[in-house]
């Protein structure tokens, strides 16, 4: 990774880094100064070329090629290409989806249409002008998203809205071909495809400088990414590899900046998320790799510890200006200072929203959410709404790893039950003893201590090495794949403890020297444009460009509209991930609103406090841009 700085740490650590989130539901607007916008569009600039301008005019849409679906009063195209020199069939291609009322269309072919569009024609208040862009980023395990081949009804609900809906297949794991999916082809992708829109603005209806992504675990990364990202000039390299648009064909420079970009649970900061998982829900376990006498307990503690140094290192502050650290404690590894107080109080927030929302009789599910006031509708169970027709991804598959030996899969421990009161429910949750205060008069609650509610609600369900698994057996090992080796080691601060603290493990079980070896080798592989697995991480670490921390701050466009939504029972990933992505989204000057909530009893999953993940998206789209 390339940082801004290297910083030293106890025990001779390097610093990584990750940026923080908002307190249960909260949303902030920020400001934008002048000096931030002069540095951006300096440091993302383009220089176009006369090869670019050639490029562009063999992607521009074919508007004598478009199709209608009666059904459903949408005129649609497939097959769009998005580079001149991409290698899937399978995936580099993208749907086009409009609504037919901003359209005029006269037949040109057997069940082909040419199209031109009526701006004065309205669906929802927009117009063919007007309406948005929505791109579902459809790759939980940061998996392969198929091009749709025909009609694809997931657009129906956006379409009636007024939305034009864009289904962009991109690379990633878990593919059918042989097509590089690691680190960053699949974003690289996507990026072509908001190109390649913005090179036809002419050619479709929607205002292509209103695009929005939205996805979920890996796809919420994604999709965080594609709004940190926006005309980042480290992923140039890629896009001209694959002959993406980089020009218009009267010589301007394209963007493939968004607007804004919903993410659900998603799986990122991949720099420091194993250490994170540590000291969030690690250091709270004693059985599997995590059984003390182990060394990978032992390493466990040493994560734990850097990622508190880590922390410290940020200047990450709370909405009053508090600078958020955290300080050594008694018990526990520095689980004391105003970062885990800022945690504990969003843990109780997202409690109190949960009593708030609810309606009693309530039956308990992680899965579901709330019955009642905060019933919630998940239209495709753990997978993001607008799945292909021929996806590759399973729903609701997890982006790494089996449970640890020795450890229960993460579930509510009221998952299944209907209570007939709120009081009856913390009782419930108070069972194995009591952690959480309950005032039935004003309907809040307490707890004691982020501990008590990792140890009750989110238990580790990973063995140490999370994401990087010792022996690359992690789906985020696959992610930075290179020639000859289909998964690589990544995190640097394994690598480091490892070597650091060799003499240390030695001396306790089960510990290998050749894990130190493999860590030391693997992060000098480079991939076929040259990048180095550092740089390939900053590329998909959304954090790279949010904070002053890192190298890539203020050197690409941020979309301006965020939501966050997790689930914030879920195993699958620390608390701190989503929560560090909310907090430097709200103290980026580009960013307007952050919108940011965590979900009481809900796993991974679309988690959201009321209604149908969808609906809520199409609000928020609509409460953003009206």
């Amino acid at each position: 990774m390339q940082f801004r700085k290297i910083v030293p740490l106890m025990s001779g650590l390097l610093v990584m880094s990750v940026g923080l989130a908002a307190c249960g539901h909260s949303e902030t607007k920020t400001k934008h100064p002048t000096s931030t916008v002069a540095k951006v569009a300096k440091a993302t600039k383009q220089t176009v070329t006369k090869a670019d301008v050639k490029n562009a005019k063999k992607l521009l849409i074919n508007q004598k090629q478009w199709h209608y679906n009666a059904t459903n009063k949408v005129y649609y195209q497939v097959g769009v290409k998005y580079g001149t020199k991409t290698t899937s069939s399978t995936y580099e291609s993208m749907g086009i989806f409009i609504p037919a009322k901003y359209v005029n269309a006269k037949a040109s072919g057997q069940k082909t249409y040419t199209i031109t569009f009526n701006n004065k024609a309205k669906v929802k208040g927009y117009t063919a002008k007007t309406a948005p862009i929505v791109m579902p980023v459809n790759t939980p395990g940061y998996a392969a998203q198929t091009a749709p081949t025909g009609y694809d009804s997931s657009a129906n609900k956006y379409t009636k809205a007024g939305f034009i809906y864009v289904a962009a297949g991109c690379r990633g794991l878990s593919q059918s071909d042989k097509s590089n999916g690691s680190s960053p082809w699949g974003v690289t992708d996507l990026k072509a495809a908001v190109r390649t829109l913005r090179l036809n603005r002419s050619r479709i209806a929607g205002n292509t400088n209103r695009v929005f992504t939205f996805g979920h675990s890996g796809g919420g990364a994604q999709s965080a990414l594609m709004g940190t990202t926006g005309d980042s000039k480290k992923y140039t390299t890629y896009l001209k590899a694959i002959g993406a648009p980089l020009a218009t064909t009267t010589g301007k420079s394209t963007s493939d900046a968004v607007a804004g970009a919903m993410a659900w649970c998603p799986i990122t900061s991949l720099d420091t998320v194993n250490e994170a998982y540590e000291w969030n829900m690690g250091q709270y376990s004693n059985s599997g790799t995590r059984k003390q006498g182990t060394w990978t307990k032992a390493l466990s503690n040493d994560m734990a510890t850097s990622y508190a140094q880590y922390i410290n290192k940020l200047g990450l502050k709370d909405a009053n200006g508090k600078t958020l650290t955290l300080k050594k404690s008694t018990s526990g590894i520095y689980t004391s200072g105003t970062y885990a107080t800022y945690l504990k109080k969003e843990v109780e927030q997202s409690l109190n929203n949960f009593l708030k929302d609810t309606t009693f009789p309530y039956k308990a599910t992680s899965n579901e959410g709330p019955s009642g006031a905060a019933s919630q509708t998940l239209t495709s169970g753990k997978m993001p709404s607008g799945s292909k027709p021929s996806g590759t991804a399973k729903s609701g598959s997890k982006p790494s790893g089996s449970a640890p030996s020795g450890t229960a899969t993460n579930s509510s421990s009221t998952s299944g039950e209907t209570y007939k009161t709120a009081t009856a429910y913390i009782k419930a949750l108070n069972k194995n003893g009591k952690w959480i205060t309950y005032n039935a008069k004003k309907n809040t609650a307490t707890i004691t201590s982020v501990k008590a509610f990792v140890k009750h609600c989110k238990t580790a369900s990973k063995d140490v090495g999370a994401f990087d698994g010792l022996t690359r057996q992690q789906t985020e090992n696959k992610l930075f794949a290179t020639n000859g080796s289909s998964a690589n080691h990544f995190d640097a601060t394994i690598s480091k403890l490892l070597t650091t603290n060799q003499s240390k493990y030695a001396k306790l079980k089960n510990y290998k020297a050749s894990y130190a070896k493999a860590y030391r080798s693997d992060l000098k592989k480079t991939d076929a444009q040259g990048s180095s697995i550092q740089k390939r991480m900053n590329l998909y670490n959304p954090l790279y460009y949010l904070t002053s921390y890192y190298d890539g701050y203020n050197t690409s466009k941020v979309a301006k509209y965020w939501r966050i939504r997790t689930g914030i029972n879920q195993s699958d990933t620390a608390l701190t991930v989503e929560t560090n992505l909310a907090l430097t989204l709200k103290q980026n000057s580009q960013v307007k609103s952050v919108d940011f909530a965590t979900v009481w009893g809900q796993g991974h999953t679309e988690a959201e406090r009321k209604g149908n993940n969808e609906t809520n998206f199409i609000k928020w789209v609509n409460k953003s841009l009206k």
